[in-house]
């Protein structure tokens, strides 16, 4: 069984409701995922755009949040989880806005994507004392056995 990611809030491709972006509450989807391979000893949340800043032009992608160290026991999140309610052991890295934690949808010019892509990982990474992006995949290398990724849009104002 392949390893799959969906949200209760929005379809995969489809439109993330505005309660969940920066003109409504600004709180996380509820996620769910099945499919984790038996030998996974970890899971990684990576929510990130790549159209900021203006998907006609993009030039940078966006971090909005990132979990790791999630339990394999764990079959999701729920909607606006907050720090003391993450899975036993799951530590949160820095998203672009500088701390940790969620930051929904809030484009400043069109319609953005954002990704929602959990990876199985063959290890339990160490404390990476809230790591951005790029220093997580980096201790990611060569530890991804499965990934999937659920897919969201949201424009401002439309």
């Amino acid at each position: 069984m392949p390893l799959t990611l969906n949200s209760s809030d929005f379809s995969d491709r489809g439109e993330i409701p505005e309660r969940l972006t920066c003109d409504g509450d600004d709180i996380s989807p509820a996620l769910s995922w099945t499919g984790i391979p038996a030998n996974a000893q970890s899971l990684v949340l990576i929510v990130d755009d790549p159209d900021a800043p203006d998907p006609a032009a993009p030039k940078m992608t966006w971090v909005h949040w990132l979990l790791y160290n999630i339990p394999t026991s764990a079959t999701g999140l729920p909607q606006a989880v907050e720090s003391g309610q993450l899975p036993e052991g799951a530590l949160q890295g820095q998203n672009d806005w500088g701390r940790s934690g969620y930051g929904g949808p809030c484009p400043p010019k069109g319609r953005h994507r954002y990704f929602h892509k959990l990876y199985a990982l063959d290890v339990v990474l160490p404390d990476l004392k809230k790591p951005n992006k790029a220093e997580l995949e980096q201790a990611m290398q060569g530890h991804v056995i499965e990934q999937t990724e659920l897919v969201g849009t949201y424009q401002r104002g439309h």
